[in-house]
């Protein structure tokens, strides 16, 4: 069997990620006012999430990042559980802030099932399109595959979570407007703490001795083995065995 490898800074990276995603939903309760532009508190953190995205597909593959997407969607949505559960008591007696609760915290399913959806759907799209580059040209740097593979998950999460929860509750000119300041401002944090992004993806290459190049591994978002794709030639080795696919 192939060795494994410990990598010490995963599961940091993992809980981070997890923990960036939850807090930008229930920061998402609150609309704020940046220049011209008006949008849910959560816009400002969940652009992190797709940071560790490329952090984690990057360096470990994408294989491992698929686990850390869907432990993170779990998480996800057990927070959305709890939180309509402790919904359904009756505030206590003597306590004034159930109505305040109730209008900021209560998720309608609309709300949660754009949320869950757009989450799955863009950070499967960001690392399946990160993979294809790095696998298609190792030795090109990451900055553009960053860039790139941010701006077609971005896309396609800014367009479902907007079309599941506000479509047809809002007027044309306010959806598109909508949907235009949202993806352009996800996409500009991606692009200003880029050169973070760079550093921090060439420190932990180095600590942990792993910068991965998915080879025959299914983009099924589906799958959960960490090696090559069923029926593959074993052209890479494991993810995290030391053999030549190891280093990109």
């Amino acid at each position: 069997m192939p060795e494994k490898k410990d990598f010490r800074s995963l599961e940091l990276i993992s809980g981070l990620f997890a923990g960036l995603l939850i807090i930008a939903n229930v920061c998402s309760a609150r609309i704020i006012s940046v220049g011209p532009m008006s949008f849910d508190a959560g816009t400002l953190t969940f652009p992190l999430t797709y940071i560790f995205g490329d952090i984690l597909t990057e360096v470990y593959g994408y294989a491992r990042a698929r686990r850390v997407i869907w432990t993170a969607f779990v998480a996800l949505l057990l927070s959305f559980l709890a939180i309509h559960l402790v919904s359904l008591f009756p505030p206590a007696e003597g306590w004034d802030g159930g109505p305040a609760w109730d209008k900021t915290m209560a998720l309608t399913p609309r709300i949660a099932v754009a949320s869950l959806a757009a989450f799955l759907a863009g950070e499967f799209a960001n690392a399946c399109a990160l993979s294809r580059l790095k696998a298609r040209d190792p030795k090109k740097g990451p900055a553009l595959r960053f860039v790139f593979s941010t701006l077609v998950g971005q896309a396609l999460d800014t367009a479902l979570f907007a079309t599941i929860a506000f479509l047809g509750t809002l007027g044309t000119g306010l959806f598109v407007t909508l949907l235009v300041s949202n993806y352009a401002y996800k996409c500009a944090i991606e692009i200003i703490l880029l050169p973070v992004t760079l550093l921090v993806v060439k420190r932990l290459k180095k600590s942990e001795g792993a910068d991965h190049v998915d080879r025959d591994v299914s983009l099924s978002p589906f799958a959960w083995g960490l090696g090559p794709s069923p029926g593959a030639a074993d052209k890479a080795g494991d993810p995290g065995d030391g053999k030549p696919g190891e280093r990109g």
